[in-house]
């Protein structure tokens, strides 16, 4: 028999109800993260805010294509690039100006490399590219969370999360961020996989409500 892993043993020990919705989900499977630059994961980051998937995709799409020959446009790309023709690729004039603030950032050193953020811990970086305009903490926490696999953030502004908990503590009401950060203290240091959990709380509801 396969033993529990360190996040599933420490949530099931510390926490009775967690340790119910463990075993409604199953295993802990954060997907690995894939291999981006801190400034490709906050371009995708960007185009991703307020639409869909497809919409989103279909915008990174075009925006690729403003460079021929590059895997993913570059901060020089950005910033050598008239606005009007990544407004063609669908972005908002909001979002151009998100993007050329992160790659003029990228450049001066604000926004760290791969290799540097690997090695400052989760607050610094969320100081260092809240700096970055229409980048806010959620957006940094997810890119902790799936580009940087940090095993500790706990996004409590994040609505499925909030309604996660809601759900699987069985609450009258929401909870407040403040709420459930505290709350979530007991749950360190794992408390990426805690909010993975109860995503899965909320997962489950949709697809009962599917049936």
């Amino acid at each position: 028999m396969n033993q529990p892993s360190f996040e599933i043993a420490h949530l099931c020990r510390i926490d009775p109800v967690m340790k119910t919705l463990i075993g409604q989900v199953g295993p802990y499977a954060l997907p690995p993260p894939p291999r981006r630059s801190p400034f490709e994961s906050l371009v995708r980051a960007i185009a991703y805010q307020q639409l869909h998937e497809k919409a989103a995709e279909c915008i990174l799409t075009r925006f690729i294509a403003l460079c021929p020959g590059r895997r993913f446009p570059q901060p020089a790309d950005v910033l050598a690039l008239a606005p009007e023709r990544i407004r063609e690729a669908g972005f908002s004039r909001a979002k151009i100006a998100a993007l050329q603030d992160l790659a003029a950032k990228a450049i001066d050193g604000t926004l760290p490399t791969a290799a540097v953020i690997r090695r400052l811990d989760d607050d610094a970086i969320v100081d260092r590219l809240v700096a970055v305009r229409g980048i806010g903490r959620w957006t940094v926490e997810m890119l902790l969370i799936f580009q940087l696999g940090r095993p500790d953030v706990l996004p409590v502004d994040d609505f499925g999360v909030r309604n996660g908990f809601r759900i699987a503590y069985k609450r009258p009401v929401m909870p407040t961020p403040q709420e459930l950060l505290r709350y979530g203290e007991r749950w360190r240091p794992y408390r990426t996989a805690a909010a993975w959990y109860l995503w899965r709380a909320v997962d489950r509801i949709k697809k009962t409500n599917l049936r």
